[in-house]
């Protein structure tokens, strides 16, 4: 499961008074972020483009009756705190795809253009994907700007009275943090298995909470997935979108020189 490209999301400022000031990180392709929006046409809009992303070879009779449902979820979502969310669906056969184009090497340029099409169509399904949900809330802490190592000890402390969470310091780019990871086991019943027999899921949370320096307030990053035989890769993308976090726009930042341009 590989993720080479990446786009930049930003948490955006409202007028509205309480309202977080804004942040900045990269997700890699192959996430589908749901159409969040202050206005409903605006998540109408976004709704549209959301679903033709996502079942990139369906048509209008999938992606019409399919828009209204996620704008209802963006619209829950928005309403509880959510800024960001997006579904991560991701290629598990790439590695075997990979193998295949090295073995016809030489091809030429109509095999690296059939490669390109596949590489676009990272949730093709046919040889197996691998799921995640990842969202982005930014909740209330009473904090100064300097205050923020106060505030990830204070959330490291509570995390770590759960014996089932485990919960460490780090230190980002853009300040200290604090991850917490839980993994889980549910019992499936037969009724709802695939193959008819009864089951255990295993799913894997990853959350970090990054108190923001620029006001009171703490950024919550959380990926969810029961694809547990990727848990390593999923690890390690979200460390790489944390190590791309910021608070002040990435353009200044490249200016001052003090960016890697991530």
């Amino acid at each position: 499961m590989t993720t080479p490209a990446d786009s930049t999301s930003v948490l955006p400022p409202t007028p509205a008074d309480g309202e977080p000031p804004p942040l900045w990180f990269n997700v890699p392709d192959g996430f589908f972020a749901l159409p969040l929006a202050a206005t409903p046409e605006e998540r109408a809009e976004r709704a549209q483009s959301f679903v033709r992303g996502l079942y990139s070879r369906g048509d209008e009779t999938i992606w019409e009756p399919a828009a209204p449902y996620y704008v209802a979820i963006a619209e829950l979502m928005a309403e509880s705190g959510v800024s960001y969310s997006a579904m991560g669906l991701f290629s598990t056969a790439e590695e075997s795809d990979s193998d295949n184009d090295a073995d016809e090497g030489g091809a030429g340029a109509a095999a690296g253009d059939e490669a390109e099409e596949e590489v676009e169509v990272r949730h093709e399904g046919t040889d197996g994907v691998a799921q995640c949900a990842f969202t982005v809330a930014a909740v209330p802490t009473d904090q100064a700007g300097a205050d923020t190592d106060v505030v990830a000890q204070g959330i490291l402390a509570i995390l770590s009275r759960d014996p089932h969470n485990d919960a460490r310091w780090l230190d980002l780019p853009c300040g200290p943090a604090v991850s917490c990871i839980t993994l889980s086991e549910y019992k499936l019943s037969a009724e709802v298995t695939e193959s008819g027999e009864a089951m255990d899921l295993l799913t894997g949370q990853i959350q970090v909470h990054v108190p923001f320096p620029t006001g009171p307030f703490t950024a919550i990053f959380t990926l969810y997935t029961a694809s547990t035989d990727y848990w390593v890769e999923f690890c390690d993308m979200t460390a790489a979108i944390l190590q791309t976090v910021s608070f002040t726009e990435p353009d200044a930042e490249m200016i001052d020189g003090d960016s890697n341009g991530v």
